[in-house]
């Protein structure tokens, strides 16, 4: 196991108590975390920020953010309107760590898009009917026609990560995805669709910290459920998963990349300026789409968290 890798002080436990379902990890000394605790403890929020390797020690600074961000949101409008001009087709999957932030980097790449050629797909848990059927056939239902962006908030990916860490699907189930996987993706992109495929990942600090706020914001409970603090006793299950997935799925054809997200504002203009630096539309301002950060974009194999 990476040294970057190992569980925050020991495995948490997930425990359940009068007010919620409850992840508790605990030290090697006894200590625990409880996510009722309305203070979170200080060795959680020292260490936040800069773990799982995080390059920077301080958060991107509101204005330079939006500075930032304006001029590669700008240049989506440019793409958005090559795309309908064009007939062209992009998905884009975005999968990752439980609170990496793929909701808010989403919206931010749409914040200033047409919704009538922009969709995002979120879907729930197959239904019967779906479960007796091609695994693939209702994410091909979702996916773009010409003229159309689509981003999957968690994808067909959930066969190789969620489901089996979870115990939802059977070893075989699994291993049948990862051989199939590359195939359907192949058929994607010969047939002229544009595929992105993002994994954010965060430090496993920072992971306690943005599920403890979510505890204890009422705005932001809705956010919080069983599987994501299911999810945070199998830290090291979710690697293993994670690495079995690059190892069959990540190709020339249909790479992956890895987007450290600590700081959630480098890694949602990080995220807007790789797409754009793949893309050849009309009109395109390279200085304002700006240069990739590789200190916070990389590759399936580099050493992420």
């Amino acid at each position: 196991m990476n040294r970057r890798d190992r569980p925050f002080q020991g495995e948490p436990r997930v425990a359940k108590s009068r007010q919620a379902t409850t992840a508790v990890p605990q030290s090697q000394h006894g200590r625990r975390f409880d996510i009722n605790d309305f203070e979170l403890p200080d060795r959680i929020a020292r260490h936040a920020f800069t773990s799982g390797g995080y390059p920077y020690d301080k958060k991107m600074k509101r204005g330079a953010y939006e500075r930032e961000l304006m001029a590669p949101q700008i240049e989506l409008v440019k793409v958005q309107d090559w795309v309908a001009k064009a007939g062209e087709r992009i998905v884009i999957v975005w999968e990752g760590r439980d609170a990496a932030g793929k909701g808010g980097t989403i919206k931010r790449f749409i914040e200033h898009l047409n919704p009538r050629m922009v969709r995002i797909v979120a879907l729930p848990k197959p239904s019967d009917r779906e479960r007796g059927q091609w695994y693939f056939q209702r994410y091909v239902a979702a996916l773009p026609a010409a003229g159309e962006i689509v981003l999957f908030d968690r994808s067909w990916y959930n066969r190789a990560g969620v489901e089996p860490v979870m115990g939802f699907c059977t070893p075989e189930q699994t291993a049948e995805f990862l051989d199939e996987v590359p195939k359907f993706e192949a058929m994607l992109v010969r047939d002229g669709i544009r595929l992105f495929k993002f994994w954010l990942t965060i430090g496993r600090e920072e992971q306690l910290r943005r599920l403890h706020a979510r505890r204890h914001d009422p705005l932001k409970r809705w956010k919080l459920s069983p599987i994501d603090l299911n999810a945070v006793d199998r830290w090291d299950d979710y690697t293993r998963a994670r690495q079995t997935m690059f190892q069959a799925t990540d190709s020339a054809f249909a790479p992956w990349t890895v987007a450290k997200l600590n700081d959630k504002r480098r890694g949602r203009i990080n995220c807007i300026r790789h797409v754009l630096a793949a893309l050849d539309y009309p009109e395109k301002d390279e200085r304002a789409a700006g240069a990739v950060d590789p200190a916070i974009i990389g590759s399936a194999f580099q050493d992420i968290d």
